[in-house]
């Protein structure tokens, strides 16, 4: 007898419990939907963390970490999805990944993750990525080979973003392209190179008259040359 009573009780206890679950993920389903009408980027943050509490998945894991790159809480966007790579990853998950750790400038790691994005999807955006990374990291090949790719596959409707200046700026893809190969230049011979890559940096000119940064590079490449002796 005293074990039948115990084994009903287990069993309220667990049907109560399952009962509860399911209140509660009823409850911040609807808080979620709220706060999404709400524009509270915050409010989804908790709502959706505790969906993912009471019923993990994968998607909900993904699009939280997104939630948190997008609001520049990178560490907390990879606490949430982890950095190793994974076959099985989704696109979305390589992209949080990739974005968040160039964001807090760990070069290699994210590397290895825009390689993967751009096997997975090449196109000329992770391309300039890849490049621009390359070219920090000394991998001047591997950058010439990204760069190729972007000026084959620029068209003139896909432009770069840049915020040098008090007012951003965009140029077409195939300028912005122009310019790194002017950076691998000058980065292959710093001595011997400096009018190879201004003649360069004025063919991203020619392409986009507006752009600065080229003409930054310019001046501070002529400021480098030697001053001639009379």
């Amino acid at each position: 007898m005293k074990r039948i009573v115990t084994l009903m009780v287990l069993f309220l206890t667990m049907s109560s419990s399952a009962q509860s679950n399911q209140e509660l993920t009823a409850h911040y389903k609807k808080y979620y939907k709220q706060m999404q009408s709400q524009a509270d980027i915050r409010g989804v943050i908790t709502a959706l963390t505790h969906l993912y509490v009471l019923e993990p998945s994968q998607a909900r894991k993904d699009t939280l970490a997104t939630l948190y790159m997008n609001e520049g809480r990178h560490v907390e966007a990879l606490n949430t999805i982890g950095i190793e790579k994974n076959e099985s990853d989704s696109d979305l998950a390589v992209q949080v990944k990739a974005f968040s750790l160039k964001a807090i400038n760990d070069i290699d790691q994210a590397l290895i993750h825009y390689e993967e994005l751009f096997k997975r999807k090449p196109n000329p955006f992770i391309a300039y990525e890849l490049a621009e990374m390359k070219i920090r990291t000394g991998d001047l090949m591997g950058a010439t080979r990204n760069i190729t790719f972007g000026i084959a596959n620029s068209d003139g409707e896909i432009v770069r973003n840049y915020y040098e200046t008090q007012q951003p700026y965009s140029v077409p893809m195939k300028a912005a392209f122009t310019y790194l190969k002017g950076l691998v230049k000058i980065n292959e011979d710093r001595e011997n190179n400096i009018d190879a890559a201004i003649s360069i940096f004025n063919d991203a000119i020619a392409i986009a008259p507006n752009f600065n940064l080229a003409k930054i590079s310019i001046d501070a490449l002529n400021a480098q040359k030697p001053t001639v002796q009379e």
